[in-house]
């Protein structure tokens, strides 16, 4: 039992930033969504894009809510501050994709 709080101790001393790991995952996930969004709403016809961002909008803040917490638990647990570095910093899609594969 002693070596389990012990390992458990040390792993907790290996973790990431909790607040770079957020920023990274809500960036990531932010322009990997509204690629994805963007794509849907182009190829829908032009008199329903506007209902169709609308809902896309809506249902954004849902699904970054029920995702993030375990992007930042796999983050931290991780402890990558050069991809963390490379998510927070990205401004496409695109370039979370190749951070991720770094």
């Amino acid at each position: 039992m002693r070596a389990l709080l012990l390992s458990l101790a040390l792993l907790a001393g290996c973790k990431g930033d909790r607040d770079q790991c957020e920023a990274a995952c809500r960036n990531a996930f932010t322009l990997r969504y509204w690629r994805t969004a963007d794509k849907d709403i182009a190829a829908a016809p032009e008199k329903d894009r506007a209902a169709l961002r609308k809902t896309r909008l809506g249902q954004f803040d849902s699904k970054l809510e029920n995702g993030v917490e375990l992007c930042i638990n796999q983050c931290t647990s991780a402890n990558n501050d050069t991809m963390n570095k490379c998510l927070i910093e990205a401004k496409s899609a695109e370039t979370v994709d190749a951070c991720v594969k770094e």
